[in-house]
């Protein structure tokens, strides 16, 4: 592998780690290097792609974590569990199946999140509510089919993880991020053994995206926790992924 090429990837992961915590799918920046130009098969890059995932993660958790960003985790352990039971299954899924059907369907889902975000833009920039009660009817199943899908292929849950949460769980834009962070971390642990167990892990062109990930994972969540005005522009970059999203399903340009 020559120096451009690594320049490229740390860069990439970057870009995808800033983007993974502000909003989500920066996995489709990841998965296209490690396709695209480290020429990687496609469940390979799947499994390679979850150190990226494990490492941001977790360093976006820790910059949140430095301005005490999880005051209401007590309250979402449930989901958290949920989560992960449901990452579980879907990293199983993910080793016996394409992931073409799932691509098919998440662009027109696409389209319908952007509809979602676009209308009553006010709805994004709430205060997060400690005392909203949540119906299990609605939202353990939810939690259970976002770790489902963050299992199978995790580009694109960020998004659809940040709809859940401030639609339905009443959290702002930061705190939904600071959720969805530590989520995949606990779950990702767990998602990256089972790919490591089935020899579909590329560590060392894992480490060298996840590198870029994680710096971009920490200082992002730092500056968003601290910052007043970050829900305005968490809500932005949001809009922004997902045209960007659709543009790339589609084949537009």
């Amino acid at each position: 592998m020559d120096a451009s090429t690594i320049i490229i990837a740390v860069l990439g992961g970057l870009l995808a780690g800033i983007i993974n915590t502000l909003a989500g799918n920066g996995s489709a920046i990841t998965l296209s290097i490690f396709t695209e130009l480290m020429g990687l098969p496609g469940n390979m890059a799947n499994g390679t792609n979850r150190v990226g995932v494990l490492f941001q993660s977790a360093a976006s958790s820790a910059g949140f974590i430095k301005n005490d960003r999880y005051s209401n985790l007590s309250n979402s352990k449930i989901h958290i569990i949920t989560a992960v039971i449901g990452a579980v299954i879907g990293v199983y899924v993910a080793m016996s199946i394409s992931n073409d059907q799932f691509k098919l369907i998440f662009k027109y889902l696409l389209l319908v999140m952007l509809l979602v975000i676009l209308v009553n833009p006010k709805r994004w920039l709430i205060k997060t509510s400690e005392n909203a009660i949540h119906n299990p009817w609605l939202s353990i199943p939810a939690f259970w089919a976002l770790g489902f899908y963050g299992g199978f292929i995790q580009m694109g849950m960020g998004v659809i993880f940040l709809v859940i949460t401030v639609l339905i769980m009443k959290y702002n834009l930061i705190d939904a991020n600071a959720l969805k962070t530590f989520i995949v971390t606990v779950y990702s642990v767990l998602v990256v053994a089972l790919f490591h167990m089935n020899g579909l892990i590329d560590w060392k062109l894992g480490l060298i995206i996840a590198s870029g990930q994680s710096v971009g994972g920490y200082f992002t969540a730092d500056l968003a926790s601290r910052y007043p005005d970050a829900e305005i522009w968490a809500y932005r970059v949001l809009v922004v992924v997902i045209i960007i999203a659709i543009f790339s399903a589609f084949d537009i340009f």
